[in-house]
């Protein structure tokens, strides 16, 4: 059954650092907003810097309202230790778990799975509540996102009765169940990125019961010049319209010619590659496009034009 991808109850966004993941997370998150739903964005990586998107003062643990129906928080694994052990096994929640985390630490070095599980358990709490409308995750990047969305099945398998057990089956529930959980994943158009959103949506496929909800290609070149055009660049190069471009301009036209000239290579090249990926992925996917943006640095202005992007794309 096909699904609007901000209808579902968790998404989890995540690529090979420097493709824009933060950006497009915060910008679903946005947008989830916009569209009046209450939303919950979380940055797992504590050091992470999603506040500089909203230009917000810096996200903790706790949720904070960032602006109308959109809250904030950041991944503390020992804060989301402390809240597990005070609702789930009803323990006196205290400033500090102290020789608990301690012995959680060492549990969790012998253990696969025990550290991430706390992370995932915390988002999938927050469904199972329903606190929220949605939770949008700026998750781990590609490397690390499958040993995530993999800890509840691995210590399923690890632990056969109990109360972890019991734990880890409602959690595998929420993730395994496309109506409420996707991932989606960012990637660019240039070789790198492309071979590693395969191999991630490989590794997703057949390590996780998670759904790959959409493919985001960021940073896609627009088409400025079309064929016809590209071969006036030659004739302008000669006299006397070369002489005529330098006039025009009060100095050398050669040098625009030039960046021309680069862009159209640039988008060629970055064209095969979104071909490689669009030909590679399942045409039930939703594949959606992100102009490049030529800012000098991220903020609220380029969350907002990111988010217009994908309210396009999605059709809204």
């Amino acid at each position: 059954m096909a699904v609007d991808l901000l209808d579902r109850k968790l998404l989890f966004v995540t690529g090979k650092g420097g493709v824009g993941k933060t950006t497009v997370a915060a910008a679903l998150a946005s947008l989830a907003a916009d569209r009046g739903k209450k939303t919950l964005v979380c940055e797992v990586d504590a050091k992470g810097n999603l506040a500089d998107f909203y230009e917000t003062g810096p996200t903790r643990f706790e949720e904070r309202e960032i602006s109308p129906r959109l809250w904030a928080m950041s991944m503390d694994t020992e804060a989301s230790l402390r809240q597990y052990l005070a609702l789930q096994l009803k323990l006196p929640l205290v400033a500090r778990v102290g020789p608990l985390a301690k012995m959680f630490d060492f549990v969790a070095s012998a253990a696969p799975g025990v550290k991430e599980i706390v992370t995932v358990g915390k988002l999938c709490w927050e469904v199972r509540e329903r606190h929220y409308d949605i939770v949008i995750v700026d998750a781990a990047a590609s490397g690390h996102i499958v040993s995530q969305l993999a800890a509840p099945q691995a210590i399923n398998e690890l632990v056969q009765v109990g109360l972890v057990r019991q734990q880890t089956g409602w959690m595998l529930d929420i993730l395994g169940d496309p109506l409420q959980t996707g991932l989606v994943i960012v990637a660019i158009p240039a070789e790198m990125p492309v071979s590693e959103t395969l191999e991630l949506r490989d590794r997703v496929a057949a390590e996780t019961n998670v759904d790959l909800a959409a493919v985001v290609v960021n940073r896609v070149l627009p088409e400025l010049f079309s064929r016809g055009e590209e071969d006036i660049f030659d004739q302008l190069e000669e006299r006397p319209a070369a002489e005529f471009l330098d006039r025009a301009l009060g100095g050398p036209a050669r040098p625009l010619l030039d960046a021309a000239r680069l862009t159209v290579t640039m988008r060629r090249s970055r064209t095969e590659h979104l071909e490689r990926l669009r030909g590679a992925v399942d045409g039930k996917v939703p594949m959606l496009y992100v102009p490049y943006l030529f800012f000098r640095s991220h903020g609220l202005r380029a969350t907002r034009q990111v988010a217009e992007a994908l309210s396009a794309e999605l059709g809204y």
